[in-house]
C-alpha cells in the first residue's frame, strides 16, 4: 500500500570511510566505500513504492553517487542546500578528538568554530521544505545525516537543535508526510534499513 501523498522521502548516503570511523564529514568530498555502493544499489527496490515528482541530491559525491546507484541519477537535480553541515575547524575530527580540548562539546548546542550553527543548517532545511511543499507531489532527497536530522526537526516544527533526537543510519530511508485530517506535517517512517538485511 502506497503512503499518502505528498511525502518527502529522505535517503542518507551509503557508507564512507569517515562515516565508519565517526569523523565529521561536512564538505570534504569522501567517496563511497564498495560496501556503500552495494548499500546504495539495495535502495532501488524499496524506493519503487513511490512515484516522485522531483528528485534532489546534495552535490557531494557520496550523496550523488548513492542517488545514481539507487536508479535516480538521470532525473536528479543538484541542490546545494542539501549539503552536509559545514563542520569548519572540526572537519575530519571525531567527537572523542574534539572533546579532548572541549570536554562538554556537542554539535547541536555549541556548533563549530569557522563553520555552521544549527540555525544556519535550519535555514537551509527550511528552504528545501518550502520548495518541496510547492512541488505538488512526492519528493525524493539524497543527502547527509546531520542535515537530514535537522530537516526532520524543521518539518515537525521543532527548532533545528532538536535534530539531535533523530538518529540516522547510512543508506536509510525515512518518510516525512502530512496528516490530511489536520494538515499537520508528521513523521511517517524513520531510519528504515530493512532493505540492507539479507
Amino acid at each position: 500500500m502506497k503512503p499518502r501523498s505528498p511525502v518527502l522521502v529522505l535517503v542518507r548516503h551509503g557508507d564512507t570511510a569517515w562515516s565508519r570511523s565517526g569523523q565529521h564529514t561536512g564538505r570534504t568530498d569522501i567517496p563511497l566505500l564498495e560496501e556503500g555502493r552495494r548499500m546504495a544499489t539495495r535502495l532501488r527496490e524499496p524506493l519503487r513504492a513511490w512515484d516522485f515528482a522531483a528528485v534532489w541530491t546534495s552535490p557531494l559525491s557520496r550523496a550523488s553517487e548513492t542517488c545514481a546507484l539507487a536508479g535516480y541519477g538521470d532525473v536528479a537535480q543538484l541542490r546545494s542546500d542539501l549539503m552536509e553541515w559545514d563542520y569548519g575547524s572540526f572537519e575530519g575530527k571525531t567527537k572523542v578528538e574534539i572533546r579532548t580540548t572541549s570536554p562538554n562539546w556537542t554539535l547541536w548546542t555549541d556548533g563549530v568554530p569557522c563553520g555552521e550553527s544549527a540555525r544556519d543548517v535550519g535555514a537551509r532545511a527550511d528552504r528545501v521544505i518550502a520548495e518541496a511543499r510547492s512541488v505538488g507531489g512526492n519528493v525524493l532527497l539524497f543527502a547527509h545525516g546531520h542535515l537530514l536530522r535537522v530537516l526532520a526537526a524543521r518539518w515537525l516544527g521543532l527548532p533545528p537543535t532538536e535534530g539531535r533526537l533523530f538518529v540516522l543510519s547510512t543508506a536509510s530511508i525515512s518518510v516525512l508526510g502530512l496528516d490530511s485530517d489536520a494538515d499537520q506535517q508528521v513523521l511517517q517512517l524513520w531510519n528504515d534499513t530493512t532493505h540492507l538485511s539479507g
